[in-house]
């Protein structure tokens, strides 16, 4: 059955086994899980960090970022999860989701760069040389604060 909503559900470790419209976020390994909220049991896996997704928490409620599309599955379902209820989105063409993975991609990549140019650039000792914090492009502040109201 098709999921509207989910319930975070905050674990040390994801369970064996996900049970329908929860949210497993475990904060120590940077992960979320959860089955596909279209109803078909697929495992959804979520990394979360700053070439990634990101999970903010408001209260009892969470928003999952940037939107799940599971394109490898069957069910090819795309949702953004927002304040705990899930947002359907429209099916994306095998040459939209092409072109979303090439920028994914090309994101990372650039991402990397610019942590390793960091890294060699800061003086030794200094917090530079550690994991660097991603601030999010003028693109993506605009659709944050048209999806999210930010």
């Amino acid at each position: 059955m098709k999921q509207q909503a989910v319930r975070p559900e905050f674990v040390k470790v994801i369970p064996e086994r996900l049970e329908d419209g929860v949210l497993y976020i475990c904060e120590q390994y940077r992960t979320v899980a959860h089955n596909c909220c279209c109803g078909c049991g697929q495992e959804v896996i979520t990394p979360l960090g700053p070439a990634d997704w990101s999970l903010r928490r408001e209260g009892d409620n969470v928003t999952l970022h940037p939107s799940i599309g599971n394109w490898g599955f069957p069910c090819r379902s795309h949702y953004f999860i927002r304040r705990n209820q899930v947002v359907w989105l429209k099916s994306m063409t095998r040459s939209e989701v092409e072109r979303v993975r090439r920028r994914d991609r090309r994101d990372k990549a650039a991402y990397i760069k610019e942590v390793n140019r960091m890294k060699e650039e800061a003086p030794p000792g200094s917090k530079a040389r550690g994991e660097m914090e991603r601030k999010p492009s003028a693109f993506m502040r605009l659709l944050r604060a048209f999806f999210l109201g930010q």
